[in-house]
């Protein structure tokens, strides 16, 4: 790894452990580093990613809270604490209503991870936030993510039609190949690590 890359670690060690401290010791953005490398690491190492927000949010600039809590919230998912999670999604999207210049994926991360822990006493809440911040959708994975969660609340709901419609459209997303930039025609596919959301589209959809 290059010199200039040693805040993204995406493995860690006490010898990579090291070597980052040393050079954040020397950094001047020490809290734009601390949060980078968290974001890095938080699905492989949740616990160090945690420890390294910890610090972050222990230090003066909160310019980067909102992403801060997002990251907060993937190594919560990752070390299976759902409601820490959902607690740090909701942080998130209270700092970019308070301070609306950064922001994030939580308004669809937030929902995501309701449905997808069928959490039903939470999906008024889920579906508000969707509605809220529906014209923030750019990518193919942010419709299919947007209409997969409305699928599943009007599922449980009961209401067949709309989910079927939004089912639809979500499965419609995740057949994209390309994303429609230019330079950028990968960017914001549906990737498989959503294959079984897409599984459960595909049967609301049939």
């Amino acid at each position: 790894m290059s010199s200039e890359c040693w805040y993204r670690n995406k493995e860690w060690s006490k010898e990579i452990e090291n070597k980052f401290f040393e050079k954040l010791k020397r950094a001047r953005r020490k809290e734009q580093y601390l949060r980078i490398q968290a974001g890095t690491i938080a699905r492989r190492a949740p616990d160090v990613a945690l420890s390294l927000l910890d610090q972050y949010f222990e230090l003066s600039d909160d310019f980067e809270h909102a992403q801060a809590y997002c990251d907060m919230a993937t190594a919560y998912i990752a070390e299976g604490e759902i409601e820490n999670a959902i607690n740090s999604y909701r942080k998130a999207l209270e700092r970019e209503s308070a301070f609306s210049n950064l922001k994030t994926d939580a308004y669809i991360l937030y929902p995501l991870v309701i449905v997808e822990s069928k959490l039903t006493d939470l999906y008024q809440s889920a579906n508000e936030i969707l509605d809220e911040h529906q014209e923030r959708l750019m990518f193919p994975v942010d419709h299919f993510r947007w209409h997969a969660a409305k699928a599943i609340i009007f599922t449980e709901s009961g209401n067949n039609e709309q989910a079927a419609r939004h089912a639809g459209q979500a499965f419609d997303a995740a057949q994209i190949k390309k994303s429609g930039f230019r330079f950028h025609q990968s960017l914001g596919l549906v990737g498989k690590e959503y294959k079984g959301l897409v599984n459960e589209i595909r049967a609301i959809h049939a």
